[in-house]
C-alpha cells in the first residue's frame, strides 16, 4: 500500500512539471540564403596562346680570321663596342707585303717590254716573209714568242693583283655590323692564315633584329596544321604567324614578332620540331644567348566570356561556377576554362553573355540553393587596361 501511494505521488509531479514546459520551436526546413557577389561576364573575341621557351641567337655571327699571315701592328676597335661594318679592327704589319708588291709590278713591267718587243718582231718578219725573205718556219717561231710573252704578262697582272689584295687584307675589317667581341690576339702576336689552323682574333654578333628559336612538340605542330587547313590560323610555311616574347624579368610578352622559320624535319630524339622567331631590337638591349619565353597563336578567333579566376571552382577535375538567375537560385554550371587575359579568366564555354557569375561566397553555395547577391564593380572598371 505505502509502495502504491509513492507511486502516484511521482506521477502526479510529473504531469505537472510536464504542463509547465513550453513546445521547443521547430527547426527551419531552409537554410539563410548566403550573402554572395557577382559579375557580370565580358564577352570579348579572343584567342588561346601557346606558350614555348628559347634562346636569343644572333642573325649574323662572323668569326674574324686573317687572310694572310704576318705579325699583328695595330688594334683599332673597343672591346664589346658597337661596331659598324667594314670598319677597321686589326691591322698586320703591312711591309713584307708591300715589297712583294713593288716586286710584282716590275714583273709586269719587265712583261710588258717583252711584249713590245716580240710584236715588233713579229711585224718586222712579217714584211719579210711577204717578200719571201724569211721562212715560214722564222715566222710560226716569231708568233709563238709574241704569244708567249702575251701570257707571261697575263700572269704578271694576275700576280700583281693577289699582291695588291695580300696587302689589303693587312687591314682586316668587319664584314657586318653588331657587337665585336674582345681581342683574342694582342699587338707584336704572329697571325696565321693558314685554313683551319687560322688564328681566331675575334667574333663579331649582328643584333637587330634578333632570332629566338623555340622547340614545338609534336601535338602541337599537327595543331596548328589542323587550324591551317580549317582556315582558323595561318601556317608559318605560306604567311606571318604573330609570335609575341618576354625575357627573364619582363611580363606582359612586350616583344611583337613573327615566326619566319620552321624546320623541315621532326627530331626523333626529342619530338620537337625546331621553329625561329624574329624580333626587332633597335636599341640592341637583347644579346644572344638570353633565355625568353614565346607565345604564338593557339586557337582561332572565339568569343570569350572573362571573369574573375577566384570565381571558379573544382569538382574533382571538372571546372564549375555558380549562375544565379532571375529568381536568386544558384546554379551549378560546368565550364571549358582558357587562359588568363589581363588577369582574368577567359572561359570558353559553359556561360552566356549576360549570366550573372558568382564571385565572393563561392564555398558558401549550394546547387539550387537562394542567395543575397550583391553585384561587384563592372570587369572593364576594375581592368582599366582591357
Amino acid at each position: 500500500m505505502r509502495t502504491l501511494v509513492r507511486g502516484g505521488l511521482l506521477s502526479a509531479a510529473f504531469f505537472a512539471a510536464s504542463c509547465d514546459q513550453k513546445p521547443a520551436p521547430a527547426p527551419s526546413s531552409s537554410p539563410q540564403a548566403p550573402a554572395v557577389t557577382f559579375v557580370v561576364p565580358e564577352v570579348r573575341r579572343v584567342i588561346d596562346w601557346d606558350e614555348f621557351t628559347g634562346r636569343l641567337a644572333s642573325p649574323e655571327t662572323v668569326e674574324i680570321r686573317s687572310r694572310v699571315s704576318g705579325y699583328l701592328e695595330e688594334v683599332h676597335f673597343k672591346e664589346g663596342a658597337e661596331i659598324n661594318e667594314d670598319d677597321l679592327l686589326f691591322k698586320i704589319d703591312p711591309r713584307p707585303y708591300e715589297a712583294i708588291v713593288e716586286k710584282m709590278e716590275a714583273r709586269v713591267l719587265s712583261a710588258k717590254s717583252r711584249v713590245e718587243l716580240t710584236a715588233t718582231e713579229l711585224e718586222n718578219v712579217a714584211k719579210l716573209q711577204g717578200n719571201g725573205a724569211i721562212s715560214a718556219e722564222d715566222y710560226e717561231r716569231r708568233a709563238k714568242a709574241a704569244s708567249d710573252a702575251e701570257g707571261l704578262l697575263r700572269a704578271a697582272g694576275a700576280e700583281l693583283r693577289q699582291a695588291r689584295l695580300d696587302l689589303e687584307f693587312t687591314e682586316i675589317r668587319s664584314p657586318i655590323a653588331g657587337r665585336v667581341s674582345d681581342a683574342r690576339v694582342t699587338k707584336g702576336n704572329l697571325v696565321t692564315s693558314e685554313g683551319a689552323e687560322a688564328t681566331l682574333l675575334t667574333t663579331v654578333v649582328s643584333l637587330d633584329p634578333i632570332y629566338c628559336y623555340i622547340e614545338a612538340d609534336e601535338r602541337s605542330v599537327l595543331k596548328y596544321r589542323e587550324l591551317h587547313r580549317e582556315g582558323k590560323r595561318v601556317s608559318a610555311q605560306f604567311g606571318r604567324v604573330v609570335a609575341e616574347m618576354e625575357l627573364a624579368n619582363e611580363t606582359g610578352f612586350p616583344h611583337k614578332g613573327y615566326i619566319d622559320f620552321v624546320d623541315n624535319q621532326l627530331d626523333p630524339a626529342t619530338g620537337t620540331i625546331r621553329a625561329r622567331a624574329v624580333f626587332p631590337n633597335p636599341d640592341k638591349l637583347m644579346a644572344p644567348g638570353f633565355f625568353a619565353r614565346v607565345r604564338v597563336p593557339g586557337s582561332g578567333e572565339y568569343e570569350g566570356h572573362l571573369i574573375p579566376d577566384r570565381a571558379i571552382a573544382d569538382d574533382q577535375g571538372t571546372s564549375f561556377v555558380w549562375v544565379i538567375d532571375a529568381e536568386d537560385t544558384a546554379t551549378y554550371r560546368r565550364v571549358e576554362v582558357g587562359p588568363l587575359l589581363d588577369s582574368l579568366r577567359i572561359i570558353r564555354t559553359g556561360l552566356e553573355a549576360g549570366e550573372r557569375v558568382v564571385v565572393d561566397g563561392v564555398m558558401a553555395v549550394r546547387n539550387g540553393q537562394k542567395v543575397k547577391p550583391e553585384p561587384l564593380p563592372p570587369i572593364g572598371a576594375t581592368n582599366p587596361g582591357n
